[in-house]
């Protein structure tokens, strides 16, 4: 069964390294997108916390970046089921690793778990959280 890796990381503390071996797989760069950050009320809170994913959706920046997001990664999974591979990597970073990158991991999590059958691995390094996603 494919297990996929997700994290979501600050650029201040580098790209997460590959630990399965393989190499490869994707890093998105999330500062493109409308900083929740830049803004007092949601200074505190990440990217799981519900002011945040609202005010990330109304914006709709980051929703339109993810669409494209979830089709090179959707042909990935595809493909490396169908190869029998065990291991895709994918990390989303932005300037502090609590808002933007933590919910497009959340997000792209959910869309995997939901679409394939494939083992869910979540990483918000900078916020200290693992979950398994089967």
């Amino acid at each position: 069964m494919l297990s996929v890796t997700i994290y979501s990381f600050s650029y201040k503390r580098g790209i997460p390294a590959d630990e399965s071996g393989n190499g490869g797989g994707y890093v998105f760069d999330c500062r493109s997108t409308h900083n929740p950050g830049k803004y007092e009320e949601y200074k505190s809170l990440t990217g799981m916390d519900q002011p945040v994913i609202d005010f990330l959706e109304k914006d709709g920046e980051i929703l339109t970046f993810l669409e494209s997001v979830e089709r090179l990664v959707d042909h990935h999974v595809e493909r490396f089921v169908e190869r029998g591979f065990e291991h895709l990597q994918v990390a989303f970073g932005c300037t502090g690793g609590q808002h933007r990158s933590v919910y497009s991991a959340e997000h792209l999590a959910r869309h995997l778990r939901d679409k394939y059958k494939v083992r869910v691995h979540l990483i918000h390094r900078e916020r200290g959280v693992e979950k398994m996603m089967d």
